[in-house]
């Protein structure tokens, strides 16, 4: 058992000396001991940035020794991480017997382990605080999410958790299974037949991708692989209201920009979740029976058809990535421009050269080439290119192709040929680094503001 966090002695530290003043936590490997100076330590730490005002305010000195105490916390996390990541996490999850989501195990690390992650008062508080104008603590959930997917033990079964159906994905279950319909706030589920027809409905934005979106999405995927009488998922975008593309489909915008200047995009239930969540539960299956052996008999699997109309940029890219046939109308392009926002793609990086070859990953990934149906390219990333009018019968026919019932099986060994485990939970582990300080950057701060100041008018 963890001992109860002693009170903690204020130090005293001046404006402007240095927080290297403050003795860092000297570990001995014993969690309980570790725990207490990690709390006692990180503690005396927010106390220093409660006598600074916050940070659009702040004059330089006070940022300067604002982000050199963030720093010094964050290195004596990283270090009592290093030494008891994997006793956390058993600790969290009751030693491995229990499936904890991310959002809940990242503020149960809060509560049980003070100062090891931002409570969720800690996070509350940055609410509706613009990105550019945060701290940025959700670098501090990043590392911790960085340690426990770092640990072959701790990442398999954090990954098996985020596997499992969500609860409101069970709760809407049986009224799926007697209507064949669900309507979300911004996904609508249709049962057709064998094939369950999922719809993005961000109309405002591109169908572009929202933490609300992504909560829709893992509950309607999650629906889709929990009725039994659905064979076959399709993805596609609804109509949308831009002037541009008034009353025609839209595929997916990526990533909403404007969310991510605003610091409306989660790092937990987005930049990380979604990876873990509805778009590993397309790939991999949804976990059914956790307790038995083989993952062929603790997950249910099926097939995926994307529908794309106009284009799939970013994060709609990413989705085709794992399904198993993609259709696009001629006019669409595909793009994931990472490089030109500042953040990583997801799992582009990862998953596009497999389809691509490395070189044209390289171009679409470093250099932010589109790939429109006319190139050569295209066949790499779609299966078919057919006319708007057609795209209805071209779902069909591939929902019709895909219903046989060794399909799923033969999908299963294909994944783990094409993406082992091991190397998903490495690459994710990476991911959560880079992911937050991207989302954090300078120079992405300063794009994301210049094209917010141009969608309000201002130059």
């Amino acid at each position: 058992m963890i001992a109860a966090t002693p009170a903690v002695t204020p130090v005293d530290t001046p404006l402007g000396a240095p927080v290297e003043a403050v003795p860092a936590p000297a570990y001995r490997g014993d969690l309980a001991e570790d725990a207490l100076l990690l709390a006692a330590f990180t503690a005396a730490g927010e106390e220093q940035l409660a006598t600074l005002p916050v940070k659009r305010e702040r004059d330089t000195a006070e940022q300067d020794l604002a982000q050199r105490v963030l720093t010094a916390c964050r290195a004596a996390r990283r270090g009592f991480l290093v030494r008891h990541a994997e006793a956390v996490y058993d600790v969290l999850t009751d030693g491995r017997t229990r499936l904890v989501r991310l959002p809940d195990l990242v503020f149960a690390a809060a509560d049980r382990f003070p100062g090891l992650t931002p409570t969720r008062a800690a996070m509350a508080a940055e609410d509706g605080v613009i990105q550019a104008e945060k701290d940025g603590l959700e670098a501090d959930q990043a590392l911790f999410c960085h340690a426990v997917l770092n640990s072959p033990v701790a990442g398999r079964h954090l990954i098996d958790a985020m596997l499992a159906p969500t609860p409101r994905a069970q709760e809407l279950l049986p009224a799926f299974r007697d209507t064949g319909r669900i309507e979300l706030d911004s996904v609508l589920v249709e049962r057709r037949g064998d094939a369950a027809h999922v719809t993005f409905r961000n109309a405002h934005c591109l169908n572009a991708e929202d933490n609300r979106l992504i909560a829709d999405l893992e509950t309607a995927v999650d629906l889709v692989l929990l009725d039994d009488r659905v064979r076959v998922g399709v993805l596609r975008g609804g109509e949308v209201d831009h002037p541009a593309y008034a009353g025609r489909r839209v595929f997916s915008a990526g990533i909403n920009l404007k969310d991510l200047r605003n610091g409306d995009i989660s790092f937990v239930d987005f930049l990380l979740g979604r990876e873990l969540g509805y778009i590993n539960k397309m790939y991999r299956g949804l976990l059914t029976a956790p307790e038995h052996g083989a993952w062929a008999e603790r997950t249910v699997q099926k097939p995926w058809v994307g529908a794309v109309d106009a284009f799939a940029i970013g994060g709609g890219m990413q989705l085709l990535l794992v399904l198993d046939h993609v259709i696009a109308e001629e006019d669409a392009y595909f793009s994931l421009p990472a490089a030109e926002e500042g953040i990583v793609p997801g799992l582009g990086n990862l998953r596009l050269s497999r389809l691509t070859g490395a070189r044209t990953a390289r171009q679409v990934l470093l250099g932010g080439r589109r790939i429109a149906m006319s190139d050569p390219e295209a066949r790499l990333v779609c299966d078919e290119v057919v006319p708007a009018a057609a795209m209805d019968d071209a779902v069909e026919r591939a929902v019709a192709a895909l219903s046989a019932p060794a399909v799923a099986a033969n999908r299963r060994m294909l994944g783990l040929v094409e993406e082992p485990l091991e190397l998903f939970r490495g690459y994710l582990a990476e991911f959560a680094l880079v992911q937050v300080e991207r989302s954090y950057s300078d120079d992405v701060l300063a794009k994301v503001e210049r094209r917010w100041q141009r969608s309000q008018g201002r130059r």
